[in-house]
């Protein structure tokens, strides 16, 4: 049997988190034997949007695909580089005018990769399409370039990333979600063989609210006021996903283990922003 390992992390959180990122990607490829990477991107700039630089940051990295979600839009520049690359998804069931795609492909040695960005509806502000039904919509054309496919769905609530999971099992081999920025454990391949976590978490700072400076957003919530979120750069840095066995034949998942590392000596001179 041949398998594919991909490795994927949870949302990248602004400097902090491409720090934590960029001093163990190499060691994690290595100490795992990891043959693709795929993060998701949307917090990494200033903890809102991505801009071309760190997108090539990652590419240089060695990722082969960034996902994002709601705050893809937050910095313009990203906009062309969307339009000309496909490294970086856009969740594919934004409107079909929206710069940028929320699928693609890429290989991996001998065999053909699938990726599909998704965003959730529950809880979520923007007017976005079907998620399941986008999925089906996709799924008709990706399956016959590829059995592996891996899917980001990004979004709130935990009752729509696993009924998204459940309705695809077995048509895809894995389904990651993100957005909430906490892991949860509950990891594991479900009957059809789709691996499936609930939420990656983040790569950031521990000590914050979801990347966050906490004291601002505390003051929100006791105030109902509005307030400026700024990036925590202070460690422990913390760095979450999950990496993922892949049967190459069938396109089903044979394992999915988290991975979550804390590190208190990060340094950000220097780091992507």
């Amino acid at each position: 049997m041949s398998t594919l390992r991909v490795l994927v992390l949870g949302d990248i959180v602004g400097a902090p988190g491409c720090a934590v990122f960029e001093k163990h990607i190499a060691k994690l490829r290595q100490e795992y034997k990891i043959d693709a990477v795929i993060v998701n991107g949307e917090n990494s700039a200033d903890g809102k949007g991505i801009t071309p630089r760190i997108a090539k940051f990652f590419k240089q990295n060695g990722v082969d695909v960034v996902t994002t979600g709601n705050h893809i839009w937050a910095k313009r520049d990203i906009y062309s580089y969307l339009n000309d690359n496909k490294d970086v998804l856009r969740p594919a069931n934004f409107p079909n005018g929206c710069p940028g795609v929320g699928v693609t492909t890429f290989s991996c040695g001998a065999f053909t990769v699938g990726v599909i960005n998704l965003q959730a509806r529950t809880f979520m502000r923007e007017q976005v399409s079907c998620p399941f039904r986008a999925a089906e919509s996709i799924l008709t054309y990706l399956k016959t370039k590829t059995s592996i496919i891996l899917v980001d769905f990004h979004g709130e609530a935990t009752s729509e990333k696993m009924g998204l999971a459940y309705y695809l099992d077995g048509q895809i081999s894995a389904l990651v979600g993100t957005h909430t920025h906490v892991q949860t454990a509950d990891n594991r391949v479900l009957p059809g063989g789709t691996a499936y976590i609930t939420d990656l978490g983040m790569a950031g700072a521990l000590n914050s609210m979801i990347g966050m400076k906490k004291g601002a957003i505390i003051q929100s919530i006791l105030t109902q006021m509005p307030t400026k979120f700024e990036v925590e750069t202070q460690g422990p840095m913390v760095l979450c996903g999950v990496w993922i066995d892949i049967d190459t034949h069938t396109g089903k998942a044979l394992a999915i283990e988290r991975i979550y590392i804390v590190d208190n000596d990060v340094q950000l001179n220097g780091t992507e922003q």
